[in-house]
């Protein structure tokens, strides 16, 4: 295939590394694709199905890639995460990024003003454990806030 490719010249072999790296990581399409299955997750089946779901791991729906789900109540306290599940249970309201974001208390008033945007901050990234720019795409969700992030270039 590679050959084939480099007999069309660079820009061919290009557009083909240029697909198979985005294949690696989630878009924002598929983040907020995720967001819409844990809310349908949240109305049909409640909060306790869905915060189990998106904490295990196994759950393909919820885990994809590097594109997980987190939840966090309107004071701050994580309560499902799909990464990370020791963060569950903490109150993470005045969490900093390392330029000084606060990026749970930003991303609550999002889903508070709004219902739904997006918000870019540095955030480790689960497949090589690197902080990295991040923008997620959060809604409001009853009681919570729900999320989905992509690592952006």
């Amino acid at each position: 295939m590679i050959r084939a490719l480099a007999a069309l010249g660079m820009a061919a072999l290009l557009a083909y590394a240029c697909a198979a790296s985005a294949a690696e990581f989630g878009t924002k399409d598929e983040a907020v694709a995720m967001v819409k299955r844990a809310q349908a997750m949240f109305a049909k089946a409640g909060a306790d199905a869905t915060f189990k779901a998106v904490s295990d791991k196994s759950t393909a729906e919820f885990h994809d890639r590097d594109l997980y789900v987190f939840v966090y109540d309107m004071d701050g306290v994580c309560v499902a995460h799909g990464a990370r599940p020791a963060l569950i249970g903490k109150n993470l309201y005045d969490l900093k990024d390392q330029d000084g974001k606060y990026l749970i208390r930003a991303m609550i008033e999002i889903a508070k003003a709004s219902g739904s945007g997006w918000f870019n901050y540095k955030w480790p990234n689960p497949i090589n454990n690197k902080i990295e720019d991040k923008t997620s795409y959060v809604e409001k969700m009853g009681d919570y806030m729900v999320g989905v992030g992509v690592y952006r270039d």
